[in-house]
């Protein structure tokens, strides 16, 4: 028998895979009477959510005195997404699992807090998303579980590291506490005190482990998944190597190519959403000069970040009022399009958020240390050097 050496690859299966998440959770969640799922519908997200309550019909891991699926509503996500994660959701539902949407606070959605206070889209410099649209309403939700269940629950992600079978198989992956190595699931152990424990039960899969056990969860379990892969770009029928693709936010700002939505635009039953592709270009004008105040004369440093004497600011209201009406204009000829081919509408700004950004903007509402009175991000300015000294102007106009 010829011993492996450290460079040999042993893939590991499906069924072992799952194998010693079983382990994991029957080791670890023997400790919690009490659990919860961080659901966000994407493909590592949906499989743990499918997986778990798979094996709690079948029995192959005891049923906690509770279990509380939490998806993190951003209203952002790609329509597909969303519509596969309402799905999953609503199969969860009827076989008597207790979920919850959790969406942020009305003035912190991506939109009221855009267009509202004028906070400029998010960048790589400043990626205010994840914070205000994911983050913060999910500790909000796990505090208030906390709360309810009176002791400290067992919190599951589908977080997973590494592409490699011989790499998932051959490390042992530490708790942070207990001394302890499990190898099938990253545990990660916090006081007595705290919200929650959290463990990975996943976090050995491959991707291709992924899709496969998405195909059959839709196939043969019942649960809206396979449009998960579609949108990944992963046709799951090829026979190829699975992508380990990633998705962002409609019309993310952060990437140069939204390679998911033109994904999702390409498939002809999706195709009608084409207008939302106006989004990325819509975000990037917005950042310019002259959509945004400026800050003339100020010297402070926030934290170790200094902060420099003609910084652009917030979107100032003539631009956000403008931005506001070409949002609601994709809105409208997506959703014309989707009546007029009976396919499902979207909703960038709904009716509340729409009433809650019109009455944030009659108020003359700015950000933190922002009031309106400052300079128009375009408007010609003496400049003033490191030194304190100031470059006057040569023309007053062009």
């Amino acid at each position: 028998m010829r011993t492996l050496s450290l460079f040999d690859e042993e893939r590991l299966s499906l069924p072992r895979a799952i194998a010693l998440s079983i382990e994991s959770l029957q080791h670890y969640g023997s400790f919690y009477k009490h659990w919860a799922i961080a659901f966000s519908g994407g493909k590592d997200s949906s499989a743990t959510v499918t997986l778990i309550a798979n094996l709690i019909e079948t029995g192959e891991i005891p049923r906690p005195e509770s279990l509380t699926i939490l998806y993190a509503d951003t209203r952002q996500e790609l329509p597909p997404l969303h519509s596969a994660a309402m799905g999953i959701l609503k199969e969860l539902q009827e076989r008597g699992f207790d979920t919850r949407i959790v969406l942020p606070d009305l003035d912190y959605r991506y939109f009221v807090y855009m267009l509202g206070r004028g906070v400029p889209p998010p960048s790589n410099t400043f990626r205010w998303c994840t914070p205000k649209l994911k983050v913060m309403s999910m500790e909000r939700e796990l505090e208030k579980l906390r709360e309810e269940r009176g002791e400290k629950f067992l919190m599951l992600t589908g977080v997973r590291i590494g592409e490699s079978a011989a790499r998932d198989q051959r490390i042992a992956i530490s708790c942070t506490k207990d001394g302890g190595e499990c190898g099938q699931g990253w545990f990660q152990q916090s006081s007595t005190g705290a919200i929650a424990d959290t463990l990975a039960p996943i976090v050995h899969w491959r991707v291709c482990h992924v899709w496969d056990w998405l195909v059959k969860a839709d196939v043969e379990l019942g649960f809206p998944t396979f449009e998960i892969a579609k949108v990944y770009g992963q046709d799951v029928s090829d026979g190829e190597e699975p992508l380990n693709a990633r998705t962002g936010c409609i019309g993310c700002p952060l990437v140069q190519k939204d390679a998911a939505l033109d994904r999702v635009i390409a498939q002809p039953e999706w195709a009608y959403l084409a207008p939302l592709q106006k989004l990325r270009p819509l975000y990037w004008e917005i950042k310019k000069p002259q959509y945004r105040l400026r800050k003339h004369g100020e010297e402070r440093k926030a934290a170790t970040k200094y902060i420099g004497r003609n910084r652009l600011g917030p979107l100032h209201l003539d631009a956000r009022r403008w931005m506001l009406e070409q949002v609601l204009a994709i809105q409208t000829e997506v959703n014309t399009a989707a009546r007029s081919l009976n396919k499902p509408e979207i909703s960038l700004i709904n009716d509340e958020e729409l009433v809650r950004i019109e009455e944030l903007i009659a108020a003359n509402t700015y950000p933190e240390r922002w009031d309106g009175t400052e300079h128009r991000g375009d408007e010609w300015l003496p400049e003033i050097l490191p030194d304190g000294s100031v470059q006057q102007l040569l023309f007053d106009e062009i």
